[in-house]
């Protein structure tokens, strides 16, 4: 495995800009990637298609599952002092929100830089130093003086996405990736990475990779892919929230630097408990480090996937992000390829009867 390529790979699609609905740039990265993988496709929804050059059809089909989109924002109105409101796009926690700096879209298609801002505490009252930040007292500055300004000179308008300003960045010394959207941008690498690596390989299944939009808004995405794929199985990447630093240590199950999570159970779905073992069983036999969790909370595109069609046993191989849902996380690329490498087991051993036995 190329880690040069694959970093290079992760900070372009990274940086790229994709609100919920609005992943243009990031499915333009990932075709740019693609290329030479197989047929490659799109959907209204900006569903990202790559069908590996080595089908056969009239084998089982094995769904490759990332999303594209990042938490972000929308403007919601121009004030008459020239910043935006917003609503959020996705799960965050307000109190992280304040301070960062932003792209904005105008209505030129272009990205222009703003910063997250609050009333300053020199202006507060007591009552409102002491109550909780609330998505309303939030605003969004791109330096305009009035409304007038704001849409006439930086051509700002209500509709379109805000997204972190954030460049991602390796420190080689410490294996650790530092930068926005790794849920599930990390996954979407995942996908690209796993074709590369079985280029020219002889499967007993076909593989399909979809990179689904809108699943940070309700898995929204997801719905349509697995219609279109139709799949046998699935496996689902995706950036997932790390433990180790908010939890007591006996519960800490999914910690960077200790490999890819395997979860049991979520908040709707129940992992295919024999599908589940096969994959930690896989990971024993090849020497590959994983972690297991039972989680209480959360969903991926795994909700939708595995009630399509007749029931589709899929499981999820998640990278450990730290602080998932906020301007930076920080992973570590040893966990990205050990969750390349064994979704490669897999389907290498993968097979019509195996699928059945699940």
């Amino acid at each position: 495995m190329n880690r040069e390529k694959n970093l290079q790979m992760i900070a372009d699609i990274s940086n790229a800009n994709g609100a919920p609905g609005f992943e243009d740039e990031v499915v333009a990265v990932l075709r740019r990637y693609a290329q030479g993988l197989g047929e490659l496709k799109e959907d209204s929804l900006r569903n990202f298609y790559i069908y590996r050059k080595e089908n056969q059809g009239e084998r089982p089909v094995v769904q490759l599952d990332a999303h594209s989109d990042e938490v972000a924002f929308m403007v919601q109105a121009i004030k008459p002092d020239g910043t935006l409101r917003m609503i959020p796009l996705g799960g965050w926690v307000t109190s992280n929100i304040p301070a960062h700096k932003v792209w904005v879209r105008n209505a030129d298609g272009d990205y222009i830089p703003g910063i997250i801002a609050s009333k300053p505490p020199h202006y507060m009252t007591e009552a409102e130093r002491r109550a909780p930040l609330e998505m309303a007292s939030l605003s969004v500055d791109v330096g305009a003086v009035s409304m007038e300004d704001a849409v006439d000179n930086f051509h700002v308008r209500i509709g379109e996405p805000i997204v972190p300003d954030v460049t991602f960045r390796y420190d080689q010394k410490h294996d650790l990736m530092v930068g926005k959207s790794f849920d599930c941008r990390l996954g979407c690498a995942s996908i690209l990475a796993t074709l590369r690596e079985l280029e020219g390989e002889t499967l007993n299944i076909d593989l399909v990779g979809a990179c689904a939009s809108q699943e940070e808004v309700g898995t929204r995405g997801s719905v349509i892919t697995s219609r279109v794929i139709q799949p046998d199985l699935a496996i689902v990447f995706e950036g997932c929230p790390a433990d180790d630093t908010c939890v007591e240590p006996y519960m800490v199950q999914t910690a960077i630097k200790r490999g890819p999570m395997l979860r049991h159970i979520d908040a709707r779905m129940i992992t295919n408990p024999r599908y589940q073992r096969y994959a930690l069983n896989m990971a024993k036999k090849k020497g590959i480090p994983v972690q297991e969790a039972v989680r209480s909370g959360g969903s991926t595109n795994g909700a939708n996937i595995h009630l399509s069609n007749q029931g589709v046993p899929t499981i999820v191989i998640g990278i450990p992000v730290r602080y998932a849902h906020t301007h930076y996380g920080i992973s570590a690329y040893a966990d990205f390829e050990n969750g390349v490498k064994l979704a490669c087991e897999i389907l290498r051993e993968m097979n019509e009867t195996i699928i059945k036995s699940f």
